[in-house]
């Protein structure tokens, strides 16, 4: 049986071989994850309701503390707004009675009447007036002995204190006397005036100034409850507000009070005014006690309401609101927060029977798609393997994992990128054979070529110097002797290209070098019409180079560039370092720029857009570099001009 079934097995394609190996091993893992994923949501459950109900508590008592905050706040700013437009009040009733005994000390220092006159009239004057319900003008000596008052007059007061002990007296008599002239002070102080039958304190203002011809302290004061005008409309509003926090239920059961520090209840459904600070739960703890004394947190404990068989867990969330030293408290039964949960725990279990399937019908088209992905990779490597056996070396196997798959498709590329690299080698060899013929090509034609050249050249200057400028044959010898010289210098590159020397390296100041080419090369007949700026950087160290031939490199791309640029036009040459080790040569210029079809051809030899190039500039100068174990670098735009980047090693060692 068991011989049976391996071969069964081996027969099949590797996929199905997955699914029959794999598809058990998913389905039994899934039925037994589903029941422990079950039981654990069911606890899951528990906790998360518990937390969201406690979520609901903290929310609760936060809104009641917000509520209480809108209410406190919105009628502090009307009493505060009473309050500063009762202050300017007296100040201009202060101010009114100022002005009467000022006019009576006129009148008295005129000499119309006498002084007892004058202080006559404005005691007359100040005693008629008065500021709101209750308050009045009165006016005392320095020493607090009242010249106007309208119940004791003549009584010294110098000594009186407020319901909190102060001497307020004492206080507005000394800041009187140093006032400076028109200066109006301000006090407030708490009173309870037993002769207006006053049951409990109230807040009483003052504004004062001081007559210092009479010494006078001229006072106008009035109580600040009395300029309200909604006392009631707040007193209903704040009842309407008691009745909405008392309608809030949290659960079944759950409600919010409010109690302030020592204890009372200031807010609650059923026991509003009593005072419960001494309060016990089922286990004898003096809970309102802790929230009092802690002000803010959670609470739990046993309570056991009438009718309760047994004591239930009750929790709490209370929160200080300071303006009124009250404890804003939530509450509600553990119990209540777990019915849900109980409902919960059965649809959790007859969920979980359904997902179980479900999952493990879904498992079976995973491991499908599993054993698609793990042979699509091998589909991709056997395209690639054709794509490379018809001779595309460039073509690589994608490697998208760290795999043995991927590992096999790593090596694969490293085994391409090894052919295809001694293929490059072979092609190097074959080029080195051909610049070994054209060098030996070269030299031949150099010298079969320049012999008659130089015939050319010698009988062109003898036959220029006999005639005149203004022949008509003498632009035709002028013309021969250009030409000749042109093809002289095609020949010269030719051979230069095909045997350039070994550089001879000496310690060169590369700034130095470039500053002597860049005067040589701004004189020349091409560059007449280019500004060339330079930018060098003054701490660039020597390096080992070949002089010659870096002038070379140079001059070939400044007269590029030149070459290139229409009137006008900028070039800036710069040097740096950087921080591989390598200087850098810029050459910038505003130029025409190089079309991108032609930059990859820029370097080959005799590949030139110019009428009269010989496209040996660049493929020297790139050997030249390369020779220094440097490296070249073009980025062109058309219209927008053209940079070459030169990078030369400066420990030269390091790459040979």
């Amino acid at each position: 049986m068991q011989k049976y079934l391996f071969n069964f097995i081996n027969n099949l394609k590797l996929r199905w071989k997955m699914v029959v190996l794999v598809l058990p091993l998913v389905i039994i893992p899934i039925f037994i994850v589903g029941g422990v994923i079950g039981y654990i949501s069911t606890k899951q459950a528990y906790l998360g309701i518990t937390q969201t109900s406690k979520d609901d508590l903290e929310h609760m008592a936060g809104f009641t503390v917000d509520m209480l905050n809108s209410h406190y706040q919105q009628f502090q700013v009307y009493k505060e707004d009473k309050e500063e437009a009762f202050n300017k009040d007296l100040a201009t009733v202060t101010a009114l009675a100022y002005n009467v005994v000022q006019s009576q000390q006129r009148q008295y220092k005129s000499g119309r009447i006498d002084f007892a006159t004058a202080t006559r009239e404005a005691h007359n004057a100040l005693a008629k007036v008065h500021v709101g319900d209750t308050g009045y003008i009165y006016a005392m000596t320095s020493k607090g002995e009242l010249k106007v008052h309208v119940a004791q007059e003549g009584v010294n007061v110098f000594d009186s204190k407020d319901e909190t002990g102060r001497y307020f007296i004492r206080e507005m008599c000394d800041k009187a006397v140093h006032s400076r002239p028109g200066e109006v002070f301000y006090i407030v102080y708490p009173w309870k005036n037993a002769a207006l039958g006053d049951k409990k304190l109230r807040k009483k203002v003052v504004a004062y100034r001081y007559f210092k011809e009479w010494d006078w302290i001229i006072a106008a004061g009035g109580y600040l409850e009395e300029t309200y005008e909604d006392v009631d409309f707040e007193r209903r509003s704040f009842a309407e507000l008691k009745e909405k926090l008392k309608s809030k239920m949290v659960g079944k059961t759950g409600y919010v009070f409010c109690l302030d520090g020592s204890g009372n209840l200031m807010i609650h459904p059923t026991m509003e005014g009593k005072n419960i600070l001494n309060a016990t739960d089922f286990d004898g703890q003096h809970f309102i006690q802790q929230m009092c004394q802690l002000k803010s947190g959670w609470i739990r404990y046993p309570w056991k309401n009438a009718g309760d068989r047994v004591p239930r867990m009750k929790i709490v969330r209370y929160d200080y609101f300071k303006p009124w030293n009250w404890i804003v408290a939530v509450g509600s039964y553990e119990d209540e927060f777990y019915q849900e949960a109980n409902a919960i725990k059965g649809r959790i279990m007859e969920s979980m029977v359904v997902l179980t399937i479900l999952v493990s019908a879904i498992a079976v088209l995973l491991v499908l798609l599993a054993s698609r992905v793990m042979t699509e990779p091998i589909s991709r490597m056997m395209d690639v393997i054709r794509k490379i056996k018809q001779g595309r070396l460039e073509e690589r196997i994608e490697v998208e994992s760290n795999d043995e798959l991927g590992e096999l498709a790593t090596a694969f590329n490293r085994m391409t990128t090894i052919i295809k690299h001694n293929r490059d080698l072979e092609a190097n060899l074959a080029q080195q054979g051909k610049m070994a013929s054209l060098g030996v090509l070269s030299s031949g034609v150099a010298h079969e070529i320049n012999n008659p050249l130089g015939v050319i050249l010698g009988y062109a200057a003898y036959i220029e110097g006999k005639l005149s400028p203004d022949d008509p044959n003498y632009k035709y010898i002028h013309e021969i002797k250009r030409e000749s010289k042109r093809c002289k210098k095609i020949v010269q590159d030719l051979l230069s290209y095909a045997r350039t020397p070994q550089p001879v390296l000496e310690q060169t100041d590369i700034n130095a070098l470039l500053e002597q080419i860049v005067d040589f090369a701004a004189n020349h007949t091409d560059m007449h019409h280019v500004t060339v700026q330079k930018e060098f950087d003054e701490k660039l160290p020597e390096i080992m180079v070949d002089g010659d031939q870096l002038r070379q490199v140079a001059i070939n791309l400044i007269l590029n560039a030149g070459a290139a640029m229409q009137k006008g036009g900028k070039m800036v040459v710069s040097t740096s370092s950087c921080e591989d080790g390598f200087v850098r040569l810029k050459f910038c210029d505003n130029g025409a720029g190089i079309r991108q079809e032609h930059m990859e051809k820029i370097f080959e030899p005799f590949f030139t857009t110019r009428v009269k190039g010989t496209g040996l500039g660049l493929a020297i100068t790139k050997q030249i570099v390369e020779q220094h174990y440097g490296k070249i670098d073009i980025e062109s735009e058309i219209g927008r001009g053209t940079s070459v980047e030169v990078r030369l090693p400066i420990n030269r060692e390091e790459y040979c």
